[in-house]
């Protein structure tokens, strides 16, 4: 979206808030002019911080891409004449209060096609895609040194995620990682933050495997980009790393079963690379915000295997000597 606003008016300024982890993302992206932090943790002093760094600020057009109370209150501190944001059919948490104009009326979409409403409202086109997430040229040197340390190609293995209901299985992740070596002659490195859950899974998936992957857990952000952009494929549950990889272009396979796929899958490439589990045996389903537990199970090590299979044949490139 910041993107497709340049392209439109490259004199705009855009100012965006956000809080510490995904401002660590964002930093330095040449279509962000500022980036105003919010650190969510500090409760309600985090929101009267936010209060003083506006304070005495006003801006033409807010963009309230959010459907949550955070993000209502949040809007409601910022000084702008226009506040747009989603219609009162898709605004939870009452977001729908705290805005003056409302995109018009639809049903659930893919998330980033939801947003991309927001462009059409202003009469910008969203096409062509464009993400810019890097790696920067600064960030080159950092990822020549980490590619050498691994010493070969590689997958990155996304461990877990925000919620337990969209995790996989140490103990099949450890037979996934043993297949990726013996099979393919990739390593494996593990990425993600450094949440309880993931370290659990680290020990777990290490002590299970017969070729320990690299622990690259807690890597940050920034670096996290540079992994996946020099990895050959990223193996991924519903999160973060999976829509990064989309973004630059490195072929995901996605492990979805407790979100909606249609809704939060990876976003117009890698679908063939996809493993849908929320559906039931020939469901139709439509894009929605219905989760369903228990699912992730269903995703068998065969399952993700001949998903490794099709990756090889269709997407891997050819080794650099």
């Amino acid at each position: 979206i910041v993107n497709a606003l340049k392209r439109a008016n490259p004199a705009c300024k855009i100012t965006w808030i956000l809080q510490p982890g995904p401002a660590s993302l964002i930093a330095d992206h040449p279509s962000v002019d500022e980036i105003i932090i919010f650190d969510r943790k500090k409760g309600y002093g985090g929101f009267l911080d936010l209060r003083r760094k506006l304070a005495r600020r006003r801006f033409d057009l807010l963009l309230n891409l959010q459907v949550y109370l955070k993000a209502g209150i949040i809007t409601l501190l910022v000084e702008a004449d226009r506040k747009l944001g989603f219609d009162r059919s898709r605004a939870r948490d009452m977001n729908w209060i705290f805005t003056n104009l409302k995109i018009p009326r639809r049903p659930v979409q893919h998330v980033q096609d939801q947003y991309f409403e927001f462009l059409e409202a202003l009469g910008v086109s969203p096409t062509p895609l464009e993400w810019n997430l890097g790696p920067t040229e600064d960030e080159r040197a950092w990822q020549r040194e980490f590619t050498q340390k691994v010493d070969g190609e590689f997958a990155a293995i996304v461990v877990a995620t925000s919620k337990a209901e969209k995790d996989w299985f140490p103990d099949r992740w450890a037979a996934i990682i043993d297949q990726l070596q013996e099979q393919y002659g990739l390593k494996s490195v593990l990425v993600g933050g450094t949440t309880d859950r993931e370290i659990e899974a680290r020990a777990a998936i290490s002590a299970a495997a017969r070729h320990k992957p690299i622990d690259a857990l807690g890597s940050g952000l920034r670096n996290l980009v540079s992994i996946v952009d020099a990895s050959s494929l990223v193996i991924s549950p519903d999160t973060g790393p999976l829509h990064i990889a989309v973004a630059l272009n490195k072929p995901v396979i996605s492990l979805i079963g407790y979100t909606n796929p249609r809704r939060t899958g990876p976003y117009r490439k890698f679908r063939d690379l996809m493993i849908d589990a929320y559906a039931d045996p020939g469901e139709n389903y439509p894009p929605s915000m219905e989760n369903r537990p228990d699912r992730m199970q269903r995703i068998s090590t065969d399952d993700v295997l001949r998903k490794i299979a099709i990756w090889h044949a269709k997407y891997r490139q050819p080794a650099v000597k």
